[in-house]
């Protein structure tokens, strides 16, 4: 699983705008992890495809992880990953952590709803033109009656002589040796 390295702050622990807090966090909160290169930070854990909960590694009590779960899992009836989170919260530059829940609840119901109606393909300004042209000259235009289909001319002999000799091509075999002459 992915890990990222966060505060333990009063509130809980934040990523990507979502507020994860549990109560066996209290002995944590607002204390140095002890791990310098980190900067006191606590490793956290997390599933990029359930964003429900979260795991801080406590290595001062040896009790090994500590599961912290999402503020907000009542707002969305569904398990969904970060990509539906992302997706949300994208067009809501500015707004809440309750209200990015519900974009994503809404996203969601959506898509399994699936599409209302079909949507007609949008027509080009070409495709438009091409059709203009087609009805402008079609059976029962008077440009299509002004003009009449030229009579094809048969040359002398044409109908009774055959151009070539026609052989007829072998099926092709995957399984045949090619190599093999008949």
């Amino acid at each position: 699983m992915p890990s990222l390295w966060r505060a333990v702050n009063d509130y809980g622990i934040k990523i990507k705008r979502r507020t994860y807090d549990s109560p066996d966090l209290a002995g944590l909160r607002r204390q140095p992890s002890g791990v310098k290169e980190k900067k006191g930070l606590w490793a956290v854990h997390h599933d990029p495809y359930d964003v429900s909960r979260i795991w801080v590694r406590d290595h001062h009590a040896g009790s090994g992880w500590i599961e912290a779960t999402w503020k907000h899992p009542h707002r969305v009836p569904v398990p969904f990953g970060e990509l539906a989170w992302d997706h949300a919260a994208q067009g809501l530059p500015e707004a809440t952590e309750a209200e990015i829940a519900d974009a994503a609840a809404a996203l969601l119901a959506k898509a399994h709803a699936g599409p209302d109606r079909l949507a007609k393909p949008k027509r080009t300004t070409r495709d438009k033109r091409v059709a203009a042209r087609t009805r402008a000259t079609g059976p029962g235009s008077p440009a299509a009656a002004a003009k009449p289909t030229p009579a094809r001319r048969e040359a002398p002999g044409e109908d009774t002589e055959p151009l070539a000799e026609v052989i007829p091509l072998g099926l092709f075999d995957p399984f045949e040796d090619p190599w093999r002459r008949t």
